[in-house]
């Protein structure tokens, strides 16, 4: 492991907005069941605890399973048109890779979803690993898929900073032990993170190389 730091990125509002697609698949699950769609800007909202946990806010519990089983129906047929990278994030991916940073991603997405959609946008030659949660990985901000990312780089906590854009990512980190950039504008506002320790707050991801170096 180099000097560097190890980085773990969020996918969804930290590298790019998806809202779009993930609305379109919670919609299509909804009018399934008979409910009527949210609208995506509470969608928005919803995002960033797992998959069960969005389906189950937004059908009831008793719903859920059969729910999830329709979102995952429809979400490959809209989850690439209907994802976007962020304004400079494959610029900063580069740049961090050409600097020497190893880089992972864990996100509450389910990992072959996360996998499509970088592979579709061009990015996931950026990272040497892909984690999200299933049946014996729970979602964040349990540590689980921090550690599993660690070990597998040999990477202390000590010298791993995690980069996302809500709460959930924070806690994610803090429950390993590791430091935490938070980047607002995906599901969260700065001002809604106001209470949120971090050991950063960009306004965007361009500034991140800066903020590391």
């Amino acid at each position: 492991m180099s000097g560097l730091p190890f980085l773990v990125f969020d996918l969804d509002g930290t590298l790019i907005d998806g809202y779009d697609a993930i609305g379109d698949a919670l919609a299509f699950a909804m009018r399934a069941l008979g409910e009527e769609p949210l609208p995506n800007v509470r969608v928005r909202t919803m995002v960033g605890h797992g998959l069960e946990t969005l389906v189950a806010d937004a059908v009831g519990p008793a719903r859920a399973a059969e729910g999830v089983r329709l979102f995952r129906q429809r979400y490959p047929q809209v989850a690439v048109e209907k994802s976007h990278l962020l304004p400079g994030a494959a610029d900063v991916l580069a740049a961090l890779q050409a600097r020497g940073h190893r880089m992972a991603l864990a996100s509450n997405k389910p990992a072959p979803f996360s996998r499509m959609i970088l592979e579709a946008k061009g990015i996931l030659s950026r990272f040497e690993a892909i984690a999200g949660p299933d049946e014996t990985t729970p979602a964040k901000p349990d540590p689980a898929m921090l550690y599993q990312l660690m070990s597998g780089a040999g990477a202390s906590a000590d010298r791993t900073i995690c980069i996302g854009d809500m709460e959930v990512d924070a806690d994610f980190a803090r429950a390993a032990g590791c430091r935490v950039v938070l980047i607002p504008g995906g599901s969260r506002t700065r001002e809604e993170l106001l209470g949120v320790v971090a050991d950063g707050f960009l306004d965007s991801i361009a500034a991140l190389p800066a903020w590391l170096a």
